[in-house]
């Protein structure tokens, strides 16, 4: 690859795209909110949820200096990260937070980036990511998942026109930031009928001392103000365009 070619790629992987045309953002949280209620949908969609939740798992583990041992991700939408350290204490406390807030926080980022139109920089991170997370995958589902979901990012990236990968960003961290607030609803109601009582809320409830609803609340929280804040950054770019809109 030439001098030339090398920051051609930089310019465009750095490169602010044009403002999205009028009714992209509307349109496009739309679809992301019909995918989130939809149960059919939804229960396909939400492996990438999964994805990120586990990921958030193993990036906070490592960042706290736990060593991680594996993920899975299964055919039902569950997931399960191994890290190996101190059972108790701020270390396992934060990997244990880190999985229902993960796929929120990651959609405010890309929301953030999404302000600045930096759409393939998006998407490219996003590679990047799911590819690292590859290489600690051990399970088939789990590797087949990250595997097909890097390459549809990788290819929208790579082949797509700015239109398609302005829509398929926009759809993707809309469903983020509204499909990272469902999970706690769904913890939280089977936790009630007693068919999770492993979950990160009632582990984190073990070393805490601190009642599982609690950790519960925290995670809505952290959900929900993600998604107001994502939603006001991603409305900054909706309200512009309509209004340079003939």
């Amino acid at each position: 690859m030439s001098i030339d070619s090398v920051s051609d790629l930089w310019d465009t992987l750095l490169g602010a795209q044009p403002d999205p045309p009028g009714l992209l953002v509307l349109v496009t949280a739309v679809i992301a909110l019909v995918v989130v209620s939809f149960r059919p949908l939804w229960r396909v969609a939400r492996n990438a949820i999964t994805i990120a939740h586990e990921g958030g798992h193993a990036l906070v583990a490592l960042l706290t200096g736990r060593k991680l041992r594996g993920i899975r991700l299964e055919f039902d939408t569950s997931g399960l990260t191994l890290s190996a350290g101190r059972p108790t204490g701020p270390g396992m406390m934060f990997t244990l937070l880190a999985g229902y807030i993960a796929p929120s926080l990651v959609g405010l980022g890309g929301a953030w980036l999404l302000g600045g139109n930096r759409i393939t920089l998006l998407l490219w991170l996003a590679v990047v990511l799911l590819l690292l997370m590859l290489i600690n995958i051990r399970n088939v589902f789990g590797a087949v998942s990250v595997l097909v979901t890097g390459a549809i990012v990788f290819g929208v990236s790579w082949y797509a026109s700015a239109q398609v990968q302005a829509a398929f960003a926009y759809v993707g961290v809309w469903f983020l930031l509204i499909g990272g607030v469902r999970p706690v609803f769904e913890l939280q109601k089977l936790r009630g009928r007693g068919r999770m009582p492993e979950s990160d809320a009632d582990q984190l409830a073990g070393i805490t001392h601190v009642p599982a609803i609690f950790w519960v609340g925290v995670f809505l929280v952290v959900d929900l103000a993600a998604l107001v804040v994502g939603a006001f950054m991603l409305a900054g770019q909706w309200l512009p365009a309509v209004s340079n809109t003939p």
